[in-house]
């Protein structure tokens, strides 16, 4: 018998890294059904990130301060370069724009009541203001959004500040997609759309195109309100340090950076994972255009996008922000994605920890 240690050693095949298995799946899936994979969430693929930065303690040639002794505040005031009335925050996280189709009226009621225990602000998303978060809310930011979905002044009123969205950024330059099973009694209500239908929101305001007319806008927007609320512009990052300039050219109060880890309720996969910028790469270009105005800290930055952790938190401060915003965060802290569901979940065709990989699926089922 041949001795097993004569045997030529086995080649194991090497599968391709550009076509690799989730590739080759996403390639026979549409063709199958014809269209782009539509999800939610933000982008999966790894970029670089917070995790790639370190704090250098301080130890001989920078000496430990005292916890106990030297003061440390968290509080921070968002909107003083204009606004009658800043928005006086006890800690530098908020909660980003989230919006009520895309969510629900008790989880927008969380939202507030969470925000409103931490000192801290929350903020509408598309769609016009609920009267859950709003009850719920001490500080409550109105999302300012090409689709126009529910906006009207009476609520702009009611606002504690008015965020003004150029983009986001998991979605960068396009529209928003409003699926139809999300379209709700109430929000077809709120939205004035046909319940049920798929809608498409726009991915540019329909009454300005550029830099000068957002100064209008702010303007019309100060009248509005009395110049008492701060106004802030989001932009998804992708000239960060241009898009900052021209933000406060336009007289933004408060800049909102949104890095491509930044979550949306729906949009094509292709979209969301191959346009914008990391949060990371936009932090410091946004600080410098801010600096070489000479509005850093009068022009408050807020920085959202993937933001998960304390730590998140305080790199970003550290590297000039302001503030920063959470979204995917906050849902996962009420349970969203929680492994207990996961049989929930297997029924929409996907599993915890996925995002929102069941829209075709539901759509295909409805």
């Amino acid at each position: 018998m041949k001795d097993m240690d004569d045997q030529p050693p086995r080649t194991l095949p090497i599968q391709s890294a550009t076509f690799t298995n989730p590739i080759n799946a996403e390639i026979r899936r549409a063709a199958a059904t014809g269209i782009y994979d539509i999800r939610g969430g933000g982008a999966k693929r790894k970029v670089p990130h917070f995790d790639d930065l370190l704090f250098l303690g301080a130890s001989v040639s920078r000496y430990p301060l005292e916890g106990y002794r030297e003061r440390c505040d968290t509080s921070v005031t968002l909107g003083t370069r204009f606004a009658k009335k800043p928005i006086e925050l006890d800690i530098p996280i908020t909660i980003a724009g989230m919006s009520f189709g895309a969510l629900s009226g008790p989880a927008k009621e969380a939202l507030g009541r969470g925000a409103s225990a931490a000192g801290t602000s929350t903020t509408t998303g598309d769609g016009g203001m609920t009267p859950e978060e709003r009850g719920h809310s001490s500080k409550l930011v109105y999302q300012y959004l090409p689709s126009r979905y529910g906006m009207n002044p009476n609520d702009l009123r009611k606002a504690d500040a008015i965020e003004i969205v150029v983009g986001q950024g998991a979605k960068p330059g396009g529209g928003g997609m409003l699926l139809g099973q999300k379209i709700s009694d109430r929000v077809a209500e709120m939205r004035t759309l046909p319940k049920g239908i798929d809608q498409r929101s726009a991915c540019r305001h329909p009454d300005w195109t550029g830099p000068d007319d957002l100064e209008i806008k702010i303007l019309e927007l100060r009248e509005i309100t009395g110049w008492q609320v701060p106004i802030y512009v989001k932009v998804g990052a992708t000239r960060p340090y241009y898009d900052t300039a021209l933000a406060v050219k336009a007289g933004a109060d408060v800049v909102v950076m949104d890095g491509m880890q930044g979550g949306t309720a729906a949009t094509q996969d292709v979209f969301i994972e191959h346009v914008g910028l990391p949060t990371l790469s936009c932090i410091r270009p946004a600080v410098q255009a801010l600096q070489d105005l000479g509005v850093h800290r009068e022009v408050q930055l807020v920085i959202s996008g993937g933001i998960r952790t304390g730590a998140d938190a305080a790199k970003a401060l550290a590297l000039g922000a302001d503030a920063v915003a959470i979204g995917t965060a906050a849902l996962v802290a009420l349970g969203d994605n929680d492994p207990k569901w996961e049989a929930e979940y297997q029924k929409l065709g996907t599993t915890t920890g996925a995002y929102d990989d069941w829209h075709e699926v539901k759509t295909r089922r409805a």
